[in-house]
C-alpha cells in the first residue's frame, strides 16, 4: 500500500494517526534517505502517545527510552543508523523489551535479515513535488488495524 503525504506535517500526522493502532508488542521500522522523514513520523507517534515537547532524534543514543507518564505505555525509539554491524544488537536487549514496549526503529537494515518479521514496515521516500511517499508491507498481526 502507497500513501502520499504532502509535507512534514503531513507526516507527523500519519505518526499521529498510526499511534491510536499501536500496542506494547509491536515494532513498527521505518526505512528511508536522510531526510525523508522518518524522525518526523515517530515524533508524531510519540506525540500522539502524550509526550510532550519534540522527541529527540536517537541518532546518538541508538535507544531513546519513553515510559508513563510521559507516554501512555512503554516506547523505544530505536535509530540502528551508528549500529556497526548486526551483532550489536544483542547489547541492546530489544527482544525483551517487546513484553511490554513498542519499538518504533529507524534504519532497520542495519539489525540484519529479518530480524522483526510481524514489524509493520513503512518505507519513506522523497517525492519529486517536495512530500513524501510512505509505502507499508502490513503483516498479520497489523490486518485488523489497517489501513489507518
Amino acid at each position: 500500500m502507497t500513501i502520499r503525504l504532502a509535507d512534514a506535517a503531513a507526516t507527523e500526522d500519519f505518526g499521529r494517526r498510526l499511534a491510536a493502532h499501536l500496542r506494547p508488542g509491536d515494532v513498527v521500522t521505518l526505512t528511508g534517505t536522510l531526510g525523508a522523514g522518518k524522525t518526523s513520523l515517530a515524533r508524531g507517534l510519540l506525540a500522539a502517545l502524550g509526550l510532550s515537547g519534540e522527541a529527540p532524534s536517537p541518532s546518538f543514543a541508538i535507544v531513546q527510552p519513553y515510559a508513563p507518564p510521559e507516554t501512555a505505555f512503554p516506547v523505544l525509539h530505536v535509530d540502528l543508523y551508528r549500529l556497526d554491524g548486526p551483532e550489536q544488537m544483542e547489547e541492546l536487549g530489544l527482544d525483551e523489551a517487546l513484553w511490554d514496549s513498542a519499538l518504533i526503529v529507524e534504519w532497520p537494515d542495519r539489525a540484519g535479515e529479518g530480524v522483526w518479521p510481524q514489524a509493520l514496515a513503512l518505507t519513506l521516500a522523497m517525492d519529486p513535488d517536495g512530500g513524501r511517499i510512505l509505502t507499508a508491507q502490513v503483516p498479520s498481526g497489523w490486518e485488523n488495524r489497517w489501513p489507518i
